[in-house]
C-alpha cells in the first residue's frame, strides 16, 4: 500500500511539473502577461505623442496661423510694419544701496 501511494505521488508530481515549471507553465504565462501590460502602457504613451504630432501636422497643413505662431515663437520673426520690443530683466534689483555714490575729489592737506 505504501509503495502504491509513493507511485501515485510521483506520478502526480511528474504530471504537475510541466504545468508549473515547464515551457508553457503558469509562471511563463504570468510573465508574458506582465510584459504585455508593460508594452501596452508604452504603446499608449507613444500613441498620445503620435496623436499630438498628427494634430500639429494637420494644423500646419490647413492654415497659416500655426505657421505664423511657430515663426514668432521659435525664430523670433515679426510682421511687416510691426515694432518689436524686447524687455530685458536684470538679475540684480536696482536700488540706491547698490549704486555707488559719486564723491568729489578732495585736496591733499599738508600740515
Amino acid at each position: 500500500m505504501r509503495a502504491l501511494t509513493l507511485i501515485f505521488v510521483i506520478l502526480i508530481a511528474s504530471l504537475q511539473y510541466p504545468l508549473w515549471l515547464g515551457k508553457g507553465s503558469w509562471l511563463r504565462v504570468w510573465d508574458l502577461n506582465r510584459q504585455i501590460s508593460q508594452q501596452k502602457d508604452a504603446n499608449d504613451v507613444l500613441k498620445a505623442r503620435n496623436d499630438t504630432l498628427d494634430a500639429e501636422v494637420r494644423d500646419l497643413k490647413q492654415g497659416y496661423a500655426a505657421i505664423e505662431e511657430r515663426a514668432r515663437s521659435e525664430i523670433g520673426m515679426v510682421k511687416q510694419d510691426e515694432v518689436f520690443y524686447q524687455i530685458l530683466q536684470s538679475d540684480i534689483p536696482a536700488t540706491s544701496a547698490s549704486v555707488p555714490k559719486a564723491t568729489a575729489p578732495t585736496a591733499d592737506k599738508k600740515p
